[in-house]
């Protein structure tokens, strides 16, 4: 996971807003493909200007098709799960970000994953690069 944000809404500036957090991690997108659904906020001239900008590939599978966006929909779903944990809701807003942020960070530093050796995405990275390429992990 390169780049999030968290808002309210479902606009084109969440996107937009998660894609400049992922420059600004990795210091460069280019050549990446953003694979997404048909959204919106997804197919709008202002993500699109930016994908082109930061040189991202866009790819988007048929509609109704969901084979092509498995590891993003799983990733959602574990998301959900781990965040959630059975409650309904957080007593504030500061408190949901607090705590997707706290999940998040894990998800690239701690949890390991089976696709990558039992490894966090950190750890997996550095073994292929001299430098880190996901965020270090939050104090």
């Amino acid at each position: 996971l390169a780049g999030w944000a968290i808002a309210d809404h479902m606009r084109t500036e969440l996107v937009t807003d998660a894609l400049a957090a992922a420059i600004r991690t990795r210091g460069s997108l280019a050549g990446a493909v953003m694979h997404t659904d048909h959204g919106a906020q997804y197919t709008s001239r202002a993500f699109a200007d930016a994908c082109r900008l930061a040189d991202v590939r866009q790819s988007m599978s048929a509609v109704g098709s969901s084979a092509d966006n498995a590891a993003a929909e799983s990733f959602n779903a574990t998301f959900k799960r781990e965040t959630l944990k059975g409650r309904k809701g957080w007593s504030n807003e500061r408190e949901a970000r607090l705590d997707a942020f706290r999940r998040l960070s894990r998800y690239n530093t701690q949890r390991r994953h089976s696709r990558l050796g039992q490894r966090s995405p950190i750890t997996y990275e550095n073994t292929f690069h001299s430098t880190a390429t996901t965020l270090t992990r939050a104090a």
